[in-house]
């Protein structure tokens, strides 16, 4: 599926009166020669592997080989479940199921890179705690999906998704960008509304570093599931209430991915700088790899 920008995307819902994953539908009908039906089935059985990720994050203290992660989206579960919670039930489920992911895929399970391991936590995390706040279908979920994969779609030739060349902007900040997009889209949000919340989320993570803690995508990667799907349904909260991105969704994926050509090698997944680079990160990845970085 080869989309050139957003604002393509938003012409296209504009002329034939369309929401954005109908454009987008179309357009992913069109390469790939499948059906709409066919489509959807691909997508609720990836929705569903999700949904076992997350659960299965929050209900087991398992921890990944390295034992560096693991067991953390249980504890907050509990806590937020006890009613020890600062926030609303949605962000708190949010934190709750996009750690989970996160935990789940460092222990090696079976995860959808959304739209990479390392970033996979946050579109599940967002839309299934959505889903159980506000009662939506799958059907309707995939709606969203599609609304995320699509404007998706635009920023991996137009900048980046990976950190090894754009720093973890590129994975965490796509990813919430995409989750709040799906969202702004399921809390009944314009197509354009849909673009801004992508474009805030995606220029509130600017400049984030790559920084694996003895190269591993578990420190601080995993944490920063948790950030990206709050910054998301933030952003989707401004966008349907009328705030709108000074600056154009697509010049913000620009100018991402100039400041991921920017960044040192150290900043982009090499786990030479940043936390990776402290005493206790090298002394962490002397213990793991037995070796110094």
């Amino acid at each position: 599926m080869d989309i050139p920008s957003v604002d393509y995307i938003l012409d296209e819902a504009a002329k034939y009166n369309m929401a954005i994953w109908q454009v987008v539908l179309k357009e992913e009908q069109a390469d790939s020669g499948e059906t709409e039906e066919e489509i959807r089935s691909k997508l609720e059985k990836a929705y569903q592997v999700m949904k076992d990720a997350a659960m299965g994050g929050i209900s087991s203290e398992m921890k990944s080989v390295s034992g560096l992660t693991g067991g953390d989206a249980a504890k907050y579960y509990r806590h937020y479940k006890n009613r020890k919670n600062m926030m609303g039930s949605l962000e708190a489920k949010a934190m709750s199921y996009s750690l989970g992911t996160s935990e789940y895929n460092a222990a090696m399970g079976i995860i959808v890179a959304a739209p990479t391991c390392g970033s996979s936590g946050i579109l599940p995390g967002v839309m299934i705690a959505a889903q159980e706040e506000f009662g939506f279908t799958d059907r309707e979920a995939v709606n969203g999906w599609i609304t995320a994969g699509g404007i998706g779609a635009v920023i991996a030739p137009r900048a980046t998704i990976s950190g090894a060349a754009g720093g973890c902007q590129a994975e965490v900040g796509s990813a919430a960008a995409m989750a709040a997009a799906a969202l702004t889209h399921i809390l009944g949000g314009t197509a354009q509304q849909c673009a801004d919340a992508y474009a805030m989320a995606l220029a509130n993570l600017l400049g984030l570093v790559c920084d694996p803690v003895a190269g591993l995508v578990e420190v601080p990667c995993v944490k920063r599931n948790v950030i990206g799907a709050v910054n998301a349904v933030s952003a989707a909260n401004m966008a349907v209430a009328g705030i709108t991105s000074r600056i154009p969704v697509d010049e913000v994926i620009d100018a991402m991915g100039e400041i991921g050509d920017a960044l040192p090698a150290d900043l982009r997944e090499t786990g030479l700088g940043g936390l990776a680079a402290t005493p206790t990160g090298r002394k962490i990845a002397r213990k793991v790899t037995h070796a110094d970085p």
